[in-house]
């Protein structure tokens, strides 16, 4: 396989990325063959994935609305991927035009499109960083040139806790991310869980371990547990679609494996 212009070097490019195959999931192009590969594969096994994941992008959309709507105008997306259609400064600042965002991802093909297609776009920023390092995250110079941590952020943890494995202690992790945010600021987090469809997510669940980031779903209360000490904004932790929905089609819930809900730093 030839390597794209924008491909780093030293990237693998014969093994799949899960920051490109959610890519090809949304509709982008920011992705290669063997992403495709994975990703159709998966979606003959799971026809709904795509919406599924679409479904994820539209709670990100909504839950970004209604953090802006509090006054956060300063905004973390950690795990972020390739900032495609419906990126959290496309959703903020047409409403908020000084509102700034950071993008944080430990993918470097991710970053690397990031910081091309962001190259022109004022209030942004791209960061190359690990979730599980708070403080080398945070302490980041393009990060603190943008941000004013003395002022409440949004910290966006979307479909990215399930690629932190149980022995990495991702609990701690989110503290340590929370730690760094002054009261006032927002946890906005969705992640895939098992309950409900066990056979079809653990055969997802198997694919994923093709990627340098395997997937570890968690349960309802597994999930809940990441917003402790935090005051929950309703509905609470409910099924992705089912958090604030913009119609009252509910078809979709019974296909998610996955839950969303957004916490308040007090």
């Amino acid at each position: 396989m030839s390597r794209p212009s924008w491909a780093p070097p030293g990237i693998d490019l014969t093994r799949p990325s899960a920051a490109r195959v959610y890519d090809y999931y949304l509709g982008g192009s920011h992705n290669f063959s063997v992403d495709r590969r994975m990703a159709e594969e998966a979606i003959r096994m799971w026809p709904e994935l795509p919406s599924m994941m679409q479904a994820n992008r539209a709670f990100l959309r909504r839950a970004v609305g209604y953090v802006s709507s509090q006054g956060v105008d300063q905004f973390v997306d950690i795990g972020s991927g390739i900032p495609t259609a419906g990126s959290v400064h496309e959703v903020v600042q047409p409403g908020r035009p000084t509102a700034r965002v950071v993008y944080v991802d430990n993918d470097p093909v991710a970053v690397a499109h990031s910081r091309a297609i962001l190259a022109d776009t004022p209030l942004t920023a791209v960061v190359e960083a690990d979730l599980r390092d708070a403080p080398s995250l945070f302490d980041s110079p393009a990060l603190r040139e943008l941000l004013d941590l003395e002022r409440p952020v949004a910290l966006l943890l979307v479909a990215v806790l399930h690629f932190v494995a149980e022995a990495d202690d991702p609990y701690a992790a989110v503290r340590r991310c929370l730690d760094q945010l002054r009261p006032g600021s927002y946890l906005v987090l969705s992640h895939a869980s098992a309950d409900g469809q066990p056979v079809l997510a653990g055969s997802h669940q198997k694919l994923y371990e093709r990627t340098p980031t395997p997937m570890t779903m968690r349960t309802e209360p597994q999930i809940t547990d990441f917003f402790a000490g935090l005051e929950m904004v309703e509905p609470g932790l409910v099924p992705i679609p089912r958090w604030r929905p913009d119609s009252d089609d509910d078809t979709a819930t019974q296909r998610m494996v996955g839950y969303a809900g957004v916490g308040r730093k007090m």
